[in-house]
């Protein structure tokens, strides 16, 4: 378990979440509230849902005739303006909007294993430790591997 635990409120908003998440190169974070209780977790991928309803891709392939060569900057120009614009709207939203509310979590006391289990069976990247409602710490993906290779390690040392 890492006690080190980067946090956002739920009332912060995406874009300051987002930012945390880009500065400290992680790709979700737990939610707290004013009183420090976990109350969801939010990823990058939630905060890029938060796009999908709006941008709409080009489904068919446009070739373009030599005429039309002229007017292909004029057209990305002003689809870049839309997204922009798309995307500055966005960041006032805030984090309770699109977080995931039902958040799986381990206590400290749990064995590994359990959270080996929870990570692979729901298909998560992290789990928030929490003690008496309180986030105490997080269990990430990198940490069971950790574990389970300094586990090994030792044994084979012991030998």
């Amino acid at each position: 378990m890492n006690p080190d635990v980067f946090t956002v409120n739920n009332d912060d908003t995406i874009r300051e979440a987002a930012l945390k998440l880009k500065s400290k190169e992680i790709s979700g974070l737990p939610v707290v509230d004013s009183e420090d209780r976990l109350v969801g977790i939010i990823s990058e991928a939630d905060i890029l849902s938060t796009l999908e309803e709006d941008v709409e891709f080009p489904r068919d392939l446009w070739l373009p005739n030599p005429f039309e060569l002229i007017e292909i900057p004029i057209r990305t120009a002003l689809d870049w303006k839309k997204y922009k614009k798309i995307l500055e709207d966005k960041k006032e939203i805030l984090v309770e909007e699109v977080m995931t509310s039902k958040v799986y979590t381990v206590s400290p006391e749990d064995e590994i294993y359990r959270a080996a289990n929870l990570m692979s069976k729901h298909k998560i990247n992290r789990l928030p430790v929490v003690e008496d409602g309180k986030l105490v710490g997080i269990v990430a993906r990198e940490d069971l591997i950790d574990s389970i290779v300094n586990k090994r390690e030792k044994e084979l040392k012991d030998e």
